[in-house]
């Protein structure tokens, strides 16, 4: 890996994680609730997007299936939950 990829993948990591840090924030002091659901919006993506960044610092497919993995059940429970603030209840 070349040096400049190598600091730009730790400024990306460090900025991730300050993102993180802060939606963290959010979801304990939001206002309301669909403030807290797009805060954890928000930290499943950016959770998916510290895998992917380790992936290519690494050159390993396992965290890209991870990465897959976050995805796929970030936008389930992202669903589920708008639907239970919208109507009260997931299943009908």
């Amino acid at each position: 890996m070349s040096p400049l990829l190598y600091g730009a993948s730790a400024v990306a990591l460090v900025c991730l994680a300050l993102a993180m840090a802060f939606a963290m924030v959010r979801v304990f002091r939001g206002p309301s609730a669909q403030d807290r659901v797009l805060a954890l919006d928000a930290l499943y993506i950016c959770g998916m997007l510290v895998m992917l960044v380790l992936g290519i610092r690494y050159t390993s497919e396992m965290f890209f299936e991870a990465a897959l993995l976050i995805a796929l059940f970030g936008f389930v429970g992202s669903a589920s939950m708008a639907k239970f603030l919208l109507r009260g209840e997931v299943i009908e």
